[in-house]
């Protein structure tokens, strides 16, 4: 492992370069050679960028020289010795067109330290002595580190460095090597003129161990004029063809990505907006070069159809138990208001949202200012696994590219958010449609009336109005309101930003609004809930009050046709018969198909507790096993279970189709994927403490039983309670040692969690020597059946 603040050595040097079109601001580039076999490599680099360069030695050429030949950029080598001593021509070269051409130095006792010199700082002694060593280096993302990640390796050959103290007023620090774990700054490895176009390293950008040194040298050789005043003025006029062979030492409006933000020079201070999107591109343009995250390996995979199931969007917007649909944001942070609530855990509140109400779940996945991770969305779109009409996922992202859209269809989002203000319309229309192709309608955003016009002639079926103003984050809930006539009733409108309390919402159901995306106020519910029905105004279809729901009992190891019958009479819901070849209670075809037929022939009683079987309201989520408690439950018959253990998966679904099977228990180590082969629902073995107990659309319902099955030892029953707590949607089978005089005891053990428990299964606990006793299954029954749970969790 390399030490801290080092890198271990990659040959960053151009592979096959391809010399790029010349650029006609760069034709005379004058390169002042300090006697430093670097020359040549800073002399290659920067006629591989496109410039036109003349060498001359340091003490070669005269001042009056060099003025005669009117470069247009001058760049210092490397070179040994102080500054002050053996610069040559070097600092009266900068003294003198300082202010007039762009000028970059480079390294060593010299031209970085030269510059740091000429305008009165103090270059002394760093410590230590650097030959050929990589540092990670940290820099301000402006000039020539512009679209630079952070923590690139640069090469260092130098004793010498600028110092703190005496950095002089007129220049500013752009890069540093940190100290120590907390980031400090620590040698100054950049600097910069405040007001002329002159930069300096204190590394070697052309060595083959830095990393973008190329970047570097490209981004220098845009720079214009001497002043950064004037460097911005000519960049409005830059000619697009020298703009697209190189890297741009300025934001400005961008044909190469078809983001449209204004300049921002090293002297300007750039929106929060401008900033974040810097940051973004940078990071998703450096993840584009991992192996396994490059766009060739997304394209591979999704062509692999290993992208998750999708919800169409705008249809699952209109669905709401609510006037509007809720979209909920999980929001950690943000630029205006810093930490929200850093501790959230995405997948757990995304749960929260959907049993809320909501129709779509936002998820922030820009990681510096919103400390989100597209992790976050994907682990969101598992905690929402096999839920019936479950919310669609929104990556909220600043999108600029395919990549982005793509990388989010991969880990499960339904849709994308598009923001017009970011993007020209060229870039926009693409991505719009490329979303689109991928099955997902996008959110367009808009702010002010221009965008709105952009986002209908799109022809956006989903607009979202961001009540807050991106360039200053002031909120104005009345930006929707005032954009409302400008799109057809086809158009579903949302309004974004800024809501957080009823009367915030009550303005917009009157005025063509569908939907409101809170965020902030939402993180900081302490139950959520409670707070959306007050925000949206109360429940259009609430599923009432909880019903009493008597517990499924299933009478297992049934070996006769009269057992069974019993059973079903006295009330039981299930019949559980063993099909595993070897086992004492195994049953053969001829004896399971007797029994089949006696399960489908024998009418269920009537019982005196009112049942209310779970019903999937038209718009709002289930919780999966909510769900899987209505597959389970009929009113007119029980339901014949077959078990395995072990067994191959076709003699497993050969015993369903020939004894007509309603369920399949699998009792041992299957493959949890096999629930999604069995064309019936599955019951699956699990112990309180196994792994994949609660895991969402696979089994129907987790069995807590013993491994071996059928001993009559009872399980421990704090690991039980410990299991339910850990997931309150988790709906569980309570088997092993039950029996008719134990069954209320353990009930009071697991009292807070009672809910919890669907059903209970007994095999031991109804047998007298080995054979099914009538009277037990009927006395346990009765007493199952006496234990009422609430239909919602304790």
């Amino acid at each position: 492992m390399a030490p801290a603040g080092k890198s271990n050595p990659v040959d960053h040097s151009p592979c096959n370069p391809i010399s790029k079109n010349k650029i006609k601001s760069a034709s005379n580039l004058i390169l002042i050679d300090n006697y430093d076999s670097f020359t040549w490599n800073v002399y290659q680099y920067l006629v591989l960028e496109g410039a036109s360069v003349t060498v001359y030695r340091n003490d070669e050429i005269t001042l009056n020289d060099l003025i005669n030949i009117s470069p247009t950029q001058l760049v210092l080598s490397p070179g040994p010795g102080h500054p002050d001593t053996d610069t040559g021509i070097s600092c009266d070269a900068i003294r003198h067109f300082a202010g007039k051409i762009p000028i970059f130095g480079v390294c060593m006792g010299e031209y970085r330290q030269c510059i740091f010199s000429v305008f009165g700082g103090k270059v002394a002694v760093t410590g230590e002595i650097l030959h050929g060593k990589t540092s990670l280096l940290q820099h301000d993302s402006k000039g020539i580190f512009q679209g630079l990640a952070q923590d690139i390796p640069v090469t260092r050959y130098h004793s010498l460095a600028g110092t703190h103290p005496s950095l002089p007023e007129s220049l500013e620090i752009t890069s540093w090597i940190a100290n120590g774990s907390d980031g400090e700054m620590g040698i100054i490895m950049g600097v910069r003129h405040k007001e002329f176009v002159i930069e300096g390293v204190q590394f070697h950008p052309e060595s083959i161990l830095t990393q973008e040194g190329s970047i570097m040298l490209a981004n220098f050789l845009q720079m214009k004029g001497g002043t950064w005043k004037k460097n911005q003025r000519m960049q409005h006029h830059l000619d697009k063809a020298n703009h697209l062979n190189g890297v741009n030492g300025v934001e400005q409006k961008l044909p190469k990505n078809g983001t449209s933000f204004e300049t921002v020079t090293p002297g300007q201070k750039e929106s929060i907006l401008e900033t974040i999107f810097r940051h973004r591109r940078c990071a998703v343009e450096a993840q584009m070069l991992v192996p396994s995250q490059r766009l060739i390996d997304l394209q591979i995979s999704y062509d692999l159809n290993l992208a998750p199931p999708q919800t169409p969007f705008p249809e699952r917007l209109k669905q709401s138990p609510y006037a509007l649909s809720l979209m909920a944001e999980i929001k950690r942070a943000s630029p205006s208001k810093g930490i929200i609530s850093w501790e959230t855990c995405a997948p757990f509140q995304a749960r929260k949202y959907a049993l809320a109400g909501a129709s779509v779940i936002s998820v922030l996945t820009e990681p510096e200012w919103f400390k989100g991770s597209i992790e976050d969305l994907r682990a969101v779109r598992q905690s929402l696994e096999g839920m019936p009409n479950r919310p669609a996922v929104l990556r909220k992202e600043f999108i600029f590219n395919r990549y982005q859209i793509l990388e989010a269809r991969l880990a499960g989002a339904d849709t994308v958010l598009l923001i017009v203000k970011m993007l020209e319309d060229l870039k926009l229309a693409e991505l719009y449609n490329y979303s689109c192709s991928l099955g997902m309608e996008p959110l367009v955003e808009v702010n002010t009336v221009e965008e709105m016009d952009t986002a209908v002639k799109l022809g956006a079926l989903v607009i979202g109005v961001n009540n807050r103003n991106l360039s200053s984050f002031d909120v104005d809930l009345e930006t929707t309101s005032r954009l409302t006539h400008m799109v057809s009733n086809e158009t579903i409108l949302c309004a974004l930003s800024g809501i957080s309390a009823p009367e915030d919402v009550q303005a917009y159901k009157h005025k063509g609004v569908g939907a409101v995306l809170v965020g902030e106020a939402l993180m900081r519910a302490s139950d959520t809930a409670s707070f959306v029905d007050r925000l949206l105004g109360g429940c259009r279809d609430p599923y009432g009050a909880p019903e009493t729901t008597e517990l499924l009992v299933k009478i297992c190891g049934t070996r006769t046709p009269e057992a069974a019958k019993v059973a079903i009479e006295a009330g039981a819901d299930l019949i559980g018969i063993i099909l595993v070849e070897g086992r004492k209670r195994c049953v053969s075809l001829e004896v399971g198909q007797a029994i089949s037929r006696v399960v489908r022939e024998t009418a269920k009683p009537r019982t005196a507790v009112n049942t209310r079987p779970t019903k999937q309201t038209s718009f709002r989520a289930l919780e999966y096993f909510e769900h899987s408690n209505s597959l389970l439950r009929r009113d007119d018959r029980a339901l014949l279970v077959g078990v395995f253990l072990n067994q191959p998966l076709q003699y497993v679904l050969l015993q369903q189709r020939l004894l007509n099977l309603d369920i399949v228990q699998l009792h041992g180590s299957e493959p949890p994927e096999w629930a999604s082969l069995i064309p019936v629902p599955v019951i699956r073995r699990f112990g309180p403490t196994d792994p994949g107990l609660g895991r969402r659309g696979y089994h129907a319902f987790p069995l807590l039983d013993a491994a071996a099955g059928g001993t009559g030892r009872l399980l421990d029953l704090t690991s039980v309670h410990k299991a339910l707590r850990l997931d309150d949607g988790l709906r569980v089978f309570l088997a092993g040692g039950l029996n008719s005089e134990n069954l209320h005891a353990v009930f009071e053990n697991l009292s807070s969690c009672r809910s919890q428990i669907t059903a209970v299964d007994v095999s031991t606990g109804v047998e007298e020597d080995g054979v099914q006793s009538l009277e037990k299954i009927k006395k346990f029954i009765i007493a199952a059946k006496s234990i009422a749970r609430s239909s919602t969790c304790c």
